[in-house]
């Protein structure tokens, strides 16, 4: 059983083990929660491959990183998650110049827009958050199945637990709300990386499915998609709440590298309501972890994304 960290011995990312020899796809990696965890896995000695939308962003993160850490092994790559095409570019140049992938942190997102669509005309956040990286995970696998200890890490957020999945109407054609769906493609999140591991396990794979929320920390997301009101509440009247990304980032460092840790397992801050702290064991919500929604969302989502894993779906 995972050890969770106490009180008395809080976790933080000089405990993060040895990552040299590693190579770490971190997505959403040139600001917020993302920068952080690329700095302090390359802090630890690993390769990180920063894939990111905005090439010049991801450039200016790593001079960023590279200002306290002189020698880091870092490279930049364009990936646009609300673009399936930009999502098999991606995954075709990995595959052409890497024999192996050891860490996949499907870490970036979008916030409650207004209603837009991504490249394929998914509704952006169901895109984004979710679709994205069901397709980048599936089409990464065979690499990370050559991996040392190989795990995909997932965040979702606490708002996975008020959630429910509309699978009529996914795309938001009826009754767009930004926040419903913001915290429905976060419901996706849990659900994709639950379902992942039951059938990772099924398969015998080596790999790793494990979740992380973040808590309430204070990043771009609050503030580069809302508008409004949701823009106001979360980036100016809760901002003093909020905690920073390298602390926000604690429990997906855990969920990635922490010796003990299982799949299927979701880590969370230790905080009361989970909005901060320690990274520590957190429980999912039943619907996350309920076998007909995994198959249903897995369905949908291959589907969508015209994307099929390599191993088959368990009994």
């Amino acid at each position: 059983m995972t050890e969770n960290p106490t009180p008395k011995q809080p976790w933080t990312v000089e405990r993060i083990p040895d990552q040299s020899g590693r190579v770490a796809v971190v997505t959403g990696a040139n600001s917020g929660l993302g920068l952080a965890t690329a700095r302090a896995l390359a802090r630890r000695g690993g390769r990180v491959i920063l894939a990111v939308r905005d090439e010049g962003r991801g450039r200016r993160a790593v001079a960023d990183i590279t200002a306290g850490q002189p020698g880091a092994e870092l490279e930049v790559r364009r990936l646009d998650l609300a673009d399936l095409d930009s999502v098999r570019a991606f995954s075709d140049a990995l595959h052409a110049d890497r024999p192996r992938l050891d860490l996949l942190v499907n870490n970036a997102g979008v916030m409650a827009p207004p209603r837009s669509s991504g490249a394929q005309g998914h509704e952006l956040q169901f895109a984004a958050n979710h679709l994205g990286h069901f397709a980048l995970t599936g089409l990464l696998l065979d690499l990370l199945e050559r991996g040392q200890d190989p795990r995909v890490t997932t965040v979702t957020s606490v708002n996975h637990r008020k959630a429910r999945l509309d699978f009529g109407n996914l795309n938001g054609e009826r009754g767009y709300k930004p926040m419903v769906f913001y915290d429905r493609s976060k419901l996706a999140n849990a659900v994709f990386g639950h379902e992942l591991h039951r059938r990772l396990a099924a398969s015998g794979s080596p790999v790793r499915s494990v979740l992380a929320h973040p808590g309430y920390t204070a990043t771009n997301l609050q503030t580069s998609a809302p508008t409004g009101l949701v823009k106001l509440l979360f980036g100016r009247v809760l901002l003093p709440l909020a905690q920073r990304p390298d602390a926000g980032a604690l429990p997906q460092l855990y969920a990635a590298t922490a010796p003990g840790v299982r799949g299927g397992e979701l880590i969370g801050p230790d905080g009361r309501g989970e909005l901060r702290g320690g990274p520590t064991r957190v429980p999912l919500a039943p619907v996350a972890t309920d076998a007909e929604t995994g198959r249903r969302l897995w369905e949908a989502s291959e589907a969508l994304t015209d994307v099929r894993f390599p191993f088959p779906a368990p009994a």
